[in-house]
């Protein structure tokens, strides 16, 4: 034992450890959290120093970087496991300490999941340092794994399953002597019925302690915390309704209601097993297939030169390597395909159902898995640089947000808790003046009969429902908002290049006004768009490539988004881009070619070469614009591309409105005018130049081979290969709100019918229990149907 001074006093200590936890909470401010402390913390076990190695060894470089995400050029982000999680105080404790930490940007814990996520300022901090500040304060902290996090997953799915069996085992039980007691009481003898009475007693006490162990402890945290849930009138109503049969059965007299308790504990806990499957059930693709990556890989040490290949573990995959991937197995990391050609299964990604062939230089995705030929590719990101930990990460952050009638609910619900109970106390009182016997059964009916768990669940199970479902088909929901607004628009305003189109571009022929040849035209191209990742440039790129030729030395360049290059290539001052941008005016393209998209090379004082480019249409893209017709939805083209070109694909598309040569400000004025209509717009689009309208409409969409400008300006990502993931999303959405409403009007109907009838006596309290317990399932099942 150790004395120190704290908080100006001498007080007992059973190590230093605790010692320096106490002066931490106490030098920072935080002495408030004695105050929410429900027990005595549980000892750091670390007499072996073996987890201050493990938090030093996150501190590498190499191993860091397989666990926290960039944001941007000086701050990151991790996700963490947190052990030891019991009560709100520990959440608050953890955010406060945290956020105090230097460097630390945000903290934020999440005491449903035992998960926290923390952002910092790499110059100032690291993950080491993170996991530090939280062993401190006494949590064990830990990069999130989603194998690790399944393992919890099943945990707590295999205990409320548990406590409920226990609950429907016992119910039935309680069910069958309850059945001769209210047919055949005036035949029992008075030791049967005593018997019936006490064995009912005791099959109802595993219900009670055991079973609604979880409803209590919600229950006793709102009310320390000030903040009643709905748990605190079901518990109410449970506990009295118990406590009342054991007196009964004590006394000898008066009514019990064991088989009332039973049930309602049992369908509650249904509904709530039902609820805790469709919340993480979003999560659940993602994670699984992450837990299917392989544990040991094949790598070739030394490629190209021959080398006995090695295996082994995940984490010690770096960038660079080159592994192979035999038939059936998993991509372990995010590639580029070496040598060989197979195709890959990436429904779990992308959903697409039908294998996607793959060939050298063609990108691989971790988490896909190889359905042909062995083949070999070269690593270039790993852990949570991957796309799948990027896929996870955007379903987790939209999980953790809530829309803004998911807030008006739980607003909703803590004051129907409140007036609920008064209400009780209130009938309980008046029956009481009335017809004493019959205040107490009353009282309960009124507590029981109520739902605000309906009310709370009507809207998170069908989020996480649509969630779910459309995360199998390929749309990520990223943003907690995406789906209350996607219900409510009114316009869709669609990008054309790697939109609509297919956004890989072919040049088709070169048009010379000058001096300079064909070849040289493109040569000058090519080297201007070095480093562009525009698909224009790429294809300009690409065919100067196949030529085989050097390109020209490349003095400075300027990239202006929408509008094209402008640099000094071999001493000459050269423009690339629209026709407006280089100074030639109108594009007049000649008939036939209006549907092309036309790139021109210019001087100070002339045109030199006009390049003629020829994009696909996306193969979805009619069957994605019929879908918005007959959903009434007015369909904008909004391109950079020349208007004549514009309007020939709105013509061809059958699309009403369209505007061309429009640069980034242009489209986010075009938005700005449609929403001054009264319009709510959806935004479409995948390049930097989208990025403006698409962080301005109301909500907005990116797809999967965008900038990550435009992907991080999006609220939700079409992962697929096509572009009807946006009619997928519009018709989710419009699912949702119906089941939303429904549950909610269901919820309420049900609340302000029942609660008069259980107040006047009309409802007794088994059927106040089955008609609670039927409402949440209702509100469950209801849900359960956006998962199809």
């Amino acid at each position: 034992m150790l004395r120190a001074p704290v908080a100006g006093a001498q007080r007992w200590f059973c190590c230093a450890g605790c010692v320096a936890v106490a002066q931490t909470i106490h030098g920072a401010g935080l002495e408030s959290f004695y105050r929410f402390r429900t027990e005595l913390g549980q000892p750091l076990d670390d007499a072996d120093g073996s987890q201050a190695q493990a938090r030093a060894l996150f501190g590498r470089p190499d191993v860091e970087a397989l666990y926290v995400r960039t944001i941007d050029a000086d701050t990151a982000e991790v996700s963490l496991t947190l052990d030891n999680l019991r009560c709100a105080a520990c959440v608050w404790l953890c955010e406060q300490h945290l956020e105090r930490q230097p460097g630390v940007v945000a903290a934020h814990v999440n005491h449903a999941t035992g998960r926290a996520r923390v952002r910092w300022k790499t110059g100032r901090t690291d993950l080491a340092g993170v996991l530090d500040a939280f062993a401190a304060i006494g949590y064990r902290a830990a990069p999130f794994q989603p194998g690790a996090a399944n393992d919890a997953l099943r945990r707590a799915k295999r205990g409320l399953l548990l406590r409920m069996a226990v609950a429907m085992l016992c119910m039935m039980q309680v069910m069958m002597y309850a059945w001769p007691l209210y047919r055949h009481e005036a035949s029992i003898e008075p030791g049967q019925w005593e018997l019936l009475r006490w064995t009912s007693l005791v099959l109802t006490l595993p219900v009670v302690l055991y079973s609604a162990w979880p409803l209590m402890q919600g229950a006793w945290r709102g009310l320390r915390h000030r903040r009643p849930g709905m748990d605190l009138p079901v518990v109410i109503g449970i506990l009295a309704a118990f406590a009342a049969s054991v007196a009964a059965t004590v006394a000898g007299r008066g009514e019990v209601y064991f088989d009332s308790v039973t049930m309602f504990v049992a369908l509650l806990l249904a509904a709530r097993y039902l609820e805790l499957v469709l919340r993480h059930d979003a999560q659940d693709g993602g994670r699984a297939l992450a837990a299917q990556l392989p544990a040991l890989c094949t790598r070739l040490p030394g490629y190209p030169a021959a080398a006995a290949p090695e295996l082994v573990a995940l984490p010690q995959v770096r960038p660079g390597d080159v592994l192979r991937i035999g038939p059936g197995e998993a991509v372990p990391a995010d590639g580029t395909l070496l040598e060989g050609a197979t195709r890959l299964d990436e429904a779990m990604l992308t959903g697409e159902s039908l294998p996607v062939a793959k060939a050298a230089g063609d990108g691989l995705v971790a988490g896909s898995f190889n359905t042909g030929s062995p083949v070999l590719m070269r690593v270039e990101q790993v852990g949570s640089r991957t796309r799948l930990a990027g896929i996870i990460h955007a379903l987790d952050r939209a999980l953790e947000e809530k829309p803004r009638i998911a807030l008006l609910a739980d607003r909703i619900a803590v004051v129907f808790v409140a007036a609920l109970i008064a209400l009780a106390l209130v009938t309980g009182a008046v029956w009481w003046w009335l017809e004493p016997a019959r205040a107490l059964p009353v009282m309960i009916a009124v507590l029981v009969v109520s739902c605000p768990c309906a009310l709370s669940l009507a809207t998170p199970a069908a989020l996480a429902a649509a969630t779910s479902r459309l995360a199998r088909r390929g749309v990520l929901v990223v943003k907690g908002h995406a789906l209350e607004t996607l219900a409510q628009v009114t316009d869709v305003v669609l990008d054309k290049t790697g939109t609509l189109t297919q956004g890989r571009f072919a040049l088709a022929h070169i048009e010379t006004m000058g001096p300079l040849d064909a070849a040289r035209c493109l040569d000058l191209a090519a080297a201007m768009e070095t480093g562009s990742t525009h698909p224009v440039g790429l294809a300009l790129a690409a065919a100067a490539h196949a030529q085989g030729r050097p390109l020209p030395a490349l003095g400075r360049a300027t990239h202006l988004a929408g509008q094209g290059v402008e640099a000094e290539v071999d001493g000459l001052e050269l423009r690339l881009g629209s026709a407006r941008f280089t100074g030639i005016g109108s594009d007049t393209a000649p008939a036939g070619e209006t549907a092309a998209t036309h790139v021109w090379l210019a001087s100070p004082d002339r045109p030199l070469a006009r390049f003629v480019l020829q994009d696909a249409l996306r193969d979805d893209s009619r069957e994605l614009l019929a879908a918005l017709r007959a959903m009434g939805k007015r369909v904008h083209l909004v391109s950079g591309d020349a208007a004549a070109t514009v309007r020939q694909w709105a013509d061809d598309l059958s699309i009403g409105h369209c505007a061309g040569g429009v640069s980034p400000e242009g489209k986010q004025d075009y938005v700005a005018r449609l929403q001054a209509g009264g319009a709510v717009v959806l935004a479409v689009g995948d390049g930097i130049n989208d990025a403006p309208q698409l962080g301005l409409a109301q909500v907005s969409m990116a797809v999967a081979a965008g900038t990550a400008l435009a992907r991080a300006s999006a609220d939700v990502l079409l992962n697929g290969q096509g572009i009807m993931g946006v009619a997928h999303a519009l018709d989710a959405a419009r699912r949702t709100r119906r089941v939303v409403r429904q549950n909610l009007g269901w919820a309420l109907a049900y609340n302000l019918s029942f609660i008069p009838l259980a107040a006047s006596g009309w409802i007794s309290a088994w059927m106040a229990a089955l008609g609670m317990s039927l409402s949440s399932l209702l509100v469950v099942g209801n849900a359960w149907r956006l998962r199809r």
